[in-house]
């Protein structure tokens, strides 16, 4: 099979278009530059789509490369016959290549190796052949060295038979299917571990059963978490008796001596061979699909994180709440720029408000102040009910803003190389505050994962987590673009085409040089050559620049086509752009070419009618019920203004304004069936949530979605 056909078979794209974008990935076009800006050649395919073709070019890959792998080893042990050769070549799976591979895997010395060295292989066939009468007296003649009795004979041929049965693809097909549909996963926990502390988060699951087909992603990833630091003890179980029934329908063909030392070897293979190994598959298909879930669960709230709203260039004093050392106050200006910090103690033990409120006062006029962004953590509430209290002179918005993953980027390489004089506290009150003025361009500096949105994170596959969370904030600073003369080297870096090297290469240009004044002066940066320029070009802004499609997705490519667009108007291209009366007479039909289509310059019109718009929303103020404190002062069927903060499978927990989330379990969320938590709620949504019960002791709220 083709990598074409192996693609078409896997998602049922057009031929056409598959071909296309491979040419277009295999000249290093990113996904973001592929979907944008190359429409006509792939149909219209979007980055989803896109993304499967590379996913499953991959796969491919790793297929053909372990067949070539295998093919080389049977070769060199002089096994490969014609026949297992065009099996093996024809295989579309891994799982189907390895049992074909199986027989002839060199392992550790077995039971069955052992019998054979002992010359038991001819009397295991006697047997298998089902023909034999009297099987004592021919293995008595099979008696020699170890083998000192006809038992052992036969126990060592059952041992060659059991390796023949696990051997065989329609045996463990067959199991496979089984484990597949009625595979139950149950759990019994450790006796000696069942008090700790630490083991009762696990509690659910000290004896547990269910379908391991039908049990949901979060609740497998708990239960291997909680085997795996030895609370419980886990199987994987199917019917038994089925099992060995189905195994013997298909080999057992006599009634017999013969057929009673095969049903034996059936047992010894099922219980020695087949069910430990294909169990254990079982279990791992069953994470690698949780994992899954739980990384596009993870990959979802992070977009939604990412592209969360901005407030803009405005200026920003932050505040990294805290008790006992004080508050780390920072100002910055409309650019993220720090321009001062300082400490305020205005709560216990020092309550110092009045000098707490004369310095935020001074401040905010010092500094024009136009935002206050307080981080969510300790203190929180104590200090926005504080700044609350302060009359300012002119309109000052008061935001509490996330400060999930804050001290991993204060204490990271990116911070220190940033405020090498500075110390950790003063990074974080500087990330709280960017934060709030543009989470994208802040939350690239910190390792996705510590961000905290999600479900299970550090347990499911690392190496697939970094690949999806990767793609995520790619796509979503080139779906929003980048200022080029303002943007760090973290956020450079995921521009189409770009990475790392060369994102260091624009900053360290534009510290000597200046600002980039056009997209053209972006080709002087070193190394940056005409491939990366293609790719990266249009999702680089330049403010104010000479030529206004400079600061507009337009790609560089395109801007001829607008301005012969332009002057069949008798226009400018400055007139042109945001004037929609203009925009609406221009006949696209009369621009198309073999490369450019009605696709694209629909996308140029789009863009000209609100150049360079940024696809946010922009960030709304919100306050938390005053009253509400502590988990305390809640009482069932209060309505409390809520921001979701984090979003499972199984639900989603809201902020309520106390130390405590609530979770709003997938069934709260509507009164009809709720099948993607995100049809209902977003990332950072306000919303209005009704209480429905309160656990104090465990600290647990439930709440419910209030329509």
């Amino acid at each position: 099979m083709s990598l074409i056909s192996f693609i078409i078979s896997q998602t049922q794209l057009p031929e056409s278009s598959i071909k296309n974008t491979l040419e277009l990935l295999n000249e290093d076009c990113t996904i973001p530059f592929i979907s944008r800006y190359r429409k006509e050649h792939t149909g219209n395919l979007d980055e989803v789509q896109i993304g499967d073709i590379v996913k499953y070019k991959e796969q491919f890959e790793s297929l053909e490369k372990r067949k070539v792998a295998i093919l080389k080893a049977l070769e060199e042990q002089g096994v490969l016959t014609e026949a297992l050769k065009q099996k093996l070549e024809a295989t579309q799976d891994l799982v189907s290549l390895e049992d074909l591979y199986l027989p002839y895997k060199k392992s550790r010395k077995t039971k069955a190796e052992t019998a054979r060295l002992h010359g038991l292989e001819p009397l295991a066939k006697i047997i298998m052949s089902q023909n034999a009468n009297d099987l004592e007296s021919i293995a008595f003649k099979y008696l020699k060295g170890e083998v000192a009795s006809v038992d052992d004979a036969l126990e060592g041929a059952r041992h060659i038979i059991s390796e023949w049965i696990n051997e065989r693809t329609d045996v463990r097909n067959n199991i496979r299917y089984q484990l597949e549909r009625f595979a139950t996963i149950s759990t019994k926990v450790v006796k000696t571990k069942k008090d700790s502390e630490d083991a009762q988060k696990f509690r659910d699951y000290f004896d547990w059963d269910e379908s391991l087909s039908r049990i949901p992603s979060h609740r497998l990833l708990a239960i291997l978490r909680a085997q795996s630091e030895g609370f419980i003890k886990l199987k994987i179980e199917i019917d038994d008796d089925k099992a060995l029934s189905k195994i013997e329908d298909k080999i057992i063909r006599s009634n017999n001596a013969c057929a009673d030392q095969i049903t034996l070897a059936i047992k010894d293979a099922y219980k020695r061979l087949l069910l430990p190994s294909l169990s254990n598959e079982a279990l791992q298909n069953a994470k690698e699909k949780a994992d899954a879930d739980a990384i596009t669960i993870f990959a979802k709230n992070l977009k939604q994180l990412l592209l969360g709203s901005p407030l803009g260039e405005k200026r920003v004093l932050a505040i990294d709440p805290g008790f006992r050392s004080g508050c780390k106050v920072v100002c910055l200006d409309a650019q993220g720029v720090l321009l001062y910090n300082e400490t305020i103690y205005p709560h216990p033990p020092k309550s110092d408000q009045i000098g707490a409120i004369k310095k935020i006062s001074s401040l905010t006029e010092a500094y024009k102040i136009e935002a206050i962004a307080i981080g969510n953590g300790t203190a929180s509430r104590e200090t926005e009910a504080f700044i609350r209290k302060i009359h300012f002179k002119n309109d000052v918005q008061v935001f509490v803003v996330s400060e999930a993953g804050a001290s991993i980027y204060s204490a990271s390489k990116i911070a220190r190389d940033e405020f090498p004089n500075y110390d950790v506290t003063v990074r974080g009150s500087v990330s709280i505050g960017r934060r709030l003025q543009d989470p994208l361009a802040e939350l690239v500096k910190i390792d996705a994962k510590s961000i905290g949105v999600g479900q299970y994170q550090h347990d499911v596959d690392q190496t697939k987590l970094k690949k999806e969370l990767d793609t995520v904030v790619e796509s979503c600073v080139n779906a929003v673009g980048v200022n080029i003369n303002t943007a760090s080297t973290s956020l450079l870096s995921y521009v189409s085409g770009i990475g790392p090297k060369l994102a260091e290469n624009i900053v360290a240009y534009r510290d000597a040089h200046g600002a980039f004044t056009s997209r053209e002066a972006i080709k002087k940066v070193p190394r940056l050559g005409d491939k990366a320029f293609e790719q990266g070009a249009a999702f680089l802004r330049i403010k104010e620049a000479k030529n206004p499609l400079d600061d507009s997705a337009v790609h560089p490519e395109s801007y001829a086509i607008v301005e012969n667009m332009a002057t069949d108007l008798g226009k400018s291209v400055t007139e042109l752009i945001g004037n929609k009366e203009l925009l609406k007479k221009i006949d696209l039909k009369r621009y198309c070419t073999p490369s450019v289509g009605l696709l694209t310059l629909e996308d140029i019109i789009k863009e000209l009618e609100k150049p360079g718009l940024d696809i946010r929303e922009q960030a709304k103020v919100f306050t938390f019920n005053q009253n509400i404190k502590t988990i305390s002062d809640l009482r069932e069927g209060q309505l409390l203004p809520g921001i979701v903060n984090n979003i499972t499978a199984f639900g989603c927990f809201v902020d309520i304004g106390i130390k405590e989330s609530g979770l709003i379990h997938v069934s709260n969320l509507s009164d009809s069936f709720v099948k993607d938590v995100n049809e209902h709620v977003s990332l950072h949504q306000q919303i209005i949530v009704k209480v429905l019960e309160v656990d104090i002791p465990r600290k647990r709220i439930q709440l419910k979605l209030h329509n």
